[in-house]
């Protein structure tokens, strides 16, 4: 065998080595649990879990009734009207699940809540110059994320969900 070969061979021995030290046994024992937060949930949190969750409701109401009317109705492209709706319904996941994981007190929760907040800004702007109705919904829209944002980024949320300053 080559040096190069027994080089390779050794560093795929060690790297096995340190795959299997750093795998939990699998004797059958759970996982350590993760603490539960203290104290009960801010009300904060859960108006921001509350806005998050009313944004992915209303995605979620959008996207099946655009695409129920691709389906059922007389869209002038029904490809795109059902593939817009099927879009808007995935995209209500993720402020849904930001809102339960609000509600659960998860850390990984705020970024996806944080996020939906940002890119309903664009979206509330382009409602705003579509005039009409559509003026009174952007309005809300924007306003909504705001409020969502300041919640979200409020002291008392953040120790909440577990996220405090780094430390050096």
């Amino acid at each position: 065998m080559s040096s190069k070969q027994s080089a390779s061979k050794s560093a795929r021995k060690s790297a096995e080595a340190a795959r299997k030290s750093a795998a939990p046994e699998r004797d059958g024992s759970k996982a350590p649990d993760v603490p539960e937060p203290a104290g009960p949930r801010p009300a904060r949190l859960t108006a921001a879990a509350a806005l998050a969750g009313l944004e992915g409701l209303a995605l979620l109401i959008g996207g099946l009734y655009i695409l129920v009317m691709g389906l059922l109705g007389k869209p002038d492209s029904p490809r795109q009207a059902v593939t817009g709706g099927a879009t808007m319904v995935a995209l209500a996941l993720l402020p849904l699940a930001a809102a339960r994981g609000l509600l659960l007190r998860r850390r990984w929760s705020r970024g996806p809540a944080l996020i939906t907040q940002l890119v309903a800004f664009p979206v509330a702007w382009s409602l705003i110059n579509g005039g009409g109705g559509l003026v009174a919904a952007g309005v809300v829209l924007a306003l909504a994320a705001v409020l969502t944002l300041g919640l979200l980024v409020n002291p008392t949320a953040t120790e909440a969900l577990g996220i405090g300053p780094r430390e050096s």
